[in-house]
């Protein structure tokens, strides 16, 4: 349950920045809100024992102040923000959120592009990870205060689950089912 809800300015903040960028285009001078944000990493992730995607379940607080309930349903991802390989903080994420074990050098790169580009403008790279029950190594949810729900999605329910309206979900997991229903299942190549 949320409760207690308040918006206070962000004060010291460890992993975003809010800016005021100004700056002339066509001889105009304008200005932009904006937060200079970390990259991130996502995968999609496949279940081939089970024929299910393995996606994840978080409380947004940003979410909540459009739909008073916050919750959405995503793609296993995290930020960049150690010296380590964009796949080997995929895999490790995995790991966290999932429960699932995968050698970073397994996953498909599926590509990268720019995310919230209206007020961030940060990169996401996209992996793709198939596993299968023999991978999974504990019940994942994520670490430190995290409260992730591991969430298993048939591959037959994913045409409903992306067009249902009252669930709150990501563009990235959107992109990622389209990616996989029309170009992975399909043979085709990027």
């Amino acid at each position: 349950m949320i409760d207690n809800v308040r918006l206070l300015p962000l004060e010291n903040p460890r992993f975003v920045q809010p800016k005021l960028m100004l700056y002339n285009e066509d001889g105009k001078e304008k200005s932009w809100e904006l937060v200079h944000a970390h990259d991130s990493v996502a995968a999609l992730i496949y279940n081939r024992d089970r024929d299910a995607f393995i996606i994840v379940k978080q409380f947004r607080p940003a979410i909540f102040l459009h739909n008073n309930d916050g919750y959405t349903y995503e793609l296993c991802a995290g930020i960049l923000d150690k010296d380590k390989s964009v796949e080997e903080i995929t895999a490790e994420e995995i790991s966290e959120e999932t429960g699932y074990e995968i050698n970073a050098a397994n996953l498909q790169k599926i590509t990268t592009f720019y995310t919230a580009v209206g007020y961030a403008g940060s990169r996401q790279t996209l992996f793709f990870a198939e596993v299968g029950d023999s991978d999974k190594t504990s019940g994942g949810g994520g670490i430190d205060t995290e409260q992730i729900e591991v969430i298993e999605l048939p591959l037959k329910e994913i045409d409903n689950f992306m067009f249902d309206e009252s669930i709150a979900k990501t563009s990235g997991l959107l992109f990622a089912f389209f990616w996989y229903t029309d170009i992975y299942s399909k043979g085709k190549t990027v």
